[in-house]
């Protein structure tokens, strides 16, 4: 019996310091995860974040389109994972530069003063048919010589971009959300909270990317099928040539 006991006592230390390690490995992969994520975002512990989003042209002055209002509460979940806070700020009463605060922008530039502004600064080769007369070519998307048209319901197009405006890897991020509808907006960051970690491992901390996305049959999918069509960063930083032949993109 007595030389049961010993055994017994270093069976169970062998179980509590197993478990011991298992739990510190498991907590510092968690805290490296964590502050991979923090980096790809800008958002150390504690810092403070912008949503700027545009405002429902057809409800009251303060609200916000609802496929808008689920993206906001995507990017919410991604702030505060990060230990961050979110400032939720309508497109036309922020007023600040970029590189002090991360800033995460929703919206088509066409009723997001914000996001034109972003967009004229640092993505120009990117324009956007504002047309408001009926056309094959309103809402499109031109990245470089690349032209994109929407068919609402069933091939619609969104810019997703990390921008740093050259400022060097301690400038806090911008984050575009471009889309021709807003449910491509929601779309955007559902995919964003779902791919970060496989961005951050491929484009790091401090680096810009411009990737263009497809939503796929939105009126029976919703936002939940996005596929990648390409990673635009190089066309997206340069200027648009004067003279271009543009080819378009259809749906099959």
């Amino acid at each position: 019996m007595t030389d049961v006991v010993p055994l017994i006592v270093f069976g169970s230390a062998a179980t509590v310091l197993g478990f011991a390690l298992g739990w510190t490995a498991r907590t510092q992969s968690w805290r490296r995860k964590l502050r991979r994520k923090q980096a790809f975002f800008g958002l150390p512990e504690h810092a403070e974040s912008l949503l700027v989003v545009s405002r429902d042209p057809g409800g009251p002055d303060l609200s916000v389109n609802r496929f808008d209002m689920s993206a906001l509460l995507e990017l919410s979940a991604l702030v505060q994972d990060c230990g961050a806070h979110a400032q939720v700020v309508a497109h036309d009463a922020a007023r600040q530069g970029f590189g002090e605060r991360t800033e995460f922008c929703v919206g088509n530039p066409a009723v997001n003063r914000r996001m034109a502004a972003h967009m004229a600064s640092l993505l120009p080769g990117v324009r956007v048919n504002a047309d408001p007369e009926a056309g094959p070519d309103r809402g499109a998307f031109q990245v470089g010589s690349e032209r994109y048209r929407l068919e609402a319901g069933r091939t619609e197009y969104v810019l997703l971009a990390r921008l740093t405006a050259g400022q060097g890897q301690d400038a806090r991020p911008v984050f575009l959300f471009c889309g021709q509808r807003a449910i491509t907006n929601q779309a955007a960051t559902r995919y964003l909270a779902r791919h970060h970690e496989r961005l951050a491992r491929k484009h790091g901390a401090g680096s810009s990317l411009v990737l263009l996305l497809k939503v796929v049959n939105s009126q029976a999918y919703g936002p939940d099928v996005v596929e990648l069509v390409a990673d635009v960063t190089a066309a997206a930083q340069e200027p648009v040539p004067t003279a271009v032949t543009r080819t378009s993109h259809r749906a099959s």
